[in-house]
Order: structure tokens, then C-alpha cells, then sequence
């Protein structure tokens, strides 16, 4: 969440570049959506103290085709987190750190490393192609948990409690292209059994 202490240039500053992100990424295709603030969201019956967004708008799923231009006027004057939809464009596949890290590794010594996002409650994304299924060894993990039909994730530099969510490997690095999604599960699975070995070279498609 954005300080209440930050000066009024900063967070002017912040909304801009927010803006800038989601029109970018609207016009190479993906399904942007505004999110609401984390101090927006609220939860009975639990002591969670990090929340995640959720879209700013009830009719999120009618949104996922708007213009570029549409998404402008979502991040004019409100700073909102920076939501894309999954299960067309792109899916992700969220881990802890530990693993996050072990396949980062893996997808790294193949050459085409896959783009990540790190969120601050220490679970990191793997961006992908969208899926019809995940492996069964990915699946059975109460710790991953697959983002693809229906669903949505936040992406950089959406503001949240406690940080920011960042990008530790920037899909245009590598020429705005995702992975195929069964490469990325095959390394996943290889990282969850302690596979340490080069992960063989994956095959890209373009996002946009």
C-alpha cells in the first residue's frame, strides 16, 4: 500500500509509472485490470496481516478486452494495483521462494529463463503459456497454486502491504515472449524432486 507519509510527488510519481505499465501491457495484448488497494480488502474470521488485491470492479471478466486506451482512464487519477488476467493471454504458476528459486536456477542454465514476478509475502510467479492442466506432481502441492481460467494475478508495480510487487526476471529481457507452460511445469517438477541438472532449452511463443 502506498505511505500516507509519502510526499504528493512521489506518489504522483508512482501513479504514473503504474499508468504506464498498464497501458504498455494492454497494447501488446494482455488482459489488464485495476485492482483494488489492499486497504480495500478485508477478511472475517482470520488474522492475516498481508492481503492480496482483488479487481476493483465486480465485472472484472467483462474487462479483459479493453482498449488500451480504456485502461488509461482506469489509471488516470486513483492509484490501483496492477492486475492481468489469466487462463488466454498468459497463466502462472505461483510457488514459495525456496522452490521459486531452485527452478529459476534450472530455467536459467537452459538458456531461456522464464519471466518472474516476486511478491512480497515471498511467493514468487512463473509466467507462462496458457495451460488446459498442470502436472499431477504440481497439482497435489497445497503450496502452488496454478492462475489460469478465471483467475488473475497482480504484476509490477503493484503497491501492497508491507511492499511492492517486482519483477525478478522482466519479460522483455527476453523479447516479451512466454514459455511454452509444459516447459516451466517439467522444470517446477524437476526443481520440487531436487533436480539440479540443466533444464533442457525452451521453446518460446510470442505474448503479443
Amino acid at each position: 500500500m502506498l505511505d500516507a507519509n509519502w510526499p504528493d510527488s512521489w506518489r504522483g510519481a508512482f501513479r504514473i509509472e503504474m499508468r504506464a505499465e498498464a497501458i504498455g501491457l494492454a497494447w501488446r495484448g494482455w488482459p489488464v485490470l485495476p485492482g483494488a488497494e489492499p486497504a480495500a480488502i478485508t477478511a472475517e474470521g482470520d488474522d492475516l496481516t498481508w492481503r492480496r488485491p482483488v479487481p476493483a470492479q465486480d465485472n472484472w471478466r467483462e474487462l479483459t478486452e479493453a482498449h488500451p486506451h480504456d485502461v488509461a482512464t482506469w489509471f488516470g487519477d486513483d492509484t490501483h494495483s496492477l492486475l492481468v488476467a489469466t487462463g488466454t493471454v498468459l497463466d502462472a504458476i505461483e510457488v514459495d521462494d525456496e522452490l521459486g528459486k531452485a527452478a529459476a536456477r534450472l530455467l536459467r542454465a537452459s538458456g531461456h529463463p522464464a519471466p518472474i514476478v516476486a511478491m512480497p509475502n515471498g511467493r514468487w510467479l512463473f509466467l507462462t503459456t496458457a495451460a488446459a492442466s498442470i502436472p499431477r506432481e504440481l497439482a497435489e502441492q497445497a503450496s502452488i497454486q496454478w492462475h489460469g481460467a478465471n483467475d488473475y494475478i497482480p504484476l509490477p508495480p503493484s503497491p501492497f502491504q508491507h511492499g511492492v510487487v517486482h519483477w525478478r526476471v522482466k519479460p522483455e529481457v527476453w523479447g516479451w515472449q512466454l514459455p511454452e507452460a509444459a516447459e516451466v511445469h517439467d522444470v517446477l517438477v524437476r526443481a520440487l524432486a531436487g533436480d539440479q541438472a540443466a533444464a533442457p532449452v525452451a521453446r518460446l511463443t510470442t505474448a503479443a
